[in-house]
């Protein structure tokens, strides 16, 4: 596999090795030694996620204050843009973003850290996301941060206003949030 570290180097773009011919393709979506070493540490993932969305809907920018969720993410249908932000005070990229385009096509992974608000928005007509969790969903510690807002300046490709859950729309801003210390 390939990695890239991203501008924020806690964030890693993982490219698998893909095996294709006429009959098809085949790859590895997760090996623990692999992954292991190429994010540098061993994360024991707890859950499997798996996300339909239609095309235009965000969701996101989520995270658990306590308990929290590293994830590993992976479209099998679809594209998305896949966005992390940083939300551990201490760091010093506190406050950035950083985002990828995951699609069926291109079989990338974003694996993004505790301590990090993670959302997607669907560019496809619609998009199936599967990620591992490192903890368990916790409702009682879920947050959100407001997608939109003007001081994370996340630059969504998206052309009009997208489909929100009502637990989006209600998302705080950022400097409201409840961070990691």
């Amino acid at each position: 596999m390939n990695l890239r570290r991203l501008a924020i180097a806690d964030v890693v773009l993982i490219e698998p090795r893909v095996f294709g011919d006429e009959r098809g393709f085949f790859f590895e979506s997760f090996n623990r030694r692999s992954f292991a070493e190429a994010v540098g540490r061993d994360a024991a993932f707890v859950q499997d996620n798996h996300s339909r969305s239609a095309g235009n809907v965000l969701r996101g920018l989520h995270y658990q204050v306590r308990r929290p969720q590293a994830k590993l993410v992976r479209v099998v249908a679809g594209e998305v843009f896949d966005v992390a932000v940083d939300i551990r005070r201490g760091s010093p990229t506190f406050g950035r973003w950083v985002g990828e385009i995951l699609s069926a096509e291109n079989k990338r992974q974003l694996w993004v850290p505790e301590g990090f608000a993670h959302g997607f928005a669907v560019l496809s007509a619609s998009a199936d996301v599967l990620y591992k969790t490192t903890a368990d969903y916790a409702p009682e510690h879920e947050r959100c941060i407001l997608w939109d807002d003007p001081q994370l300046g996340i630059d969504w490709p998206i052309r009009e206003a997208p489909l929100l859950s009502a637990k989006d729309r209600a998302g705080s801003p950022f400097r409201n949030a409840e961070v990691f210390p």
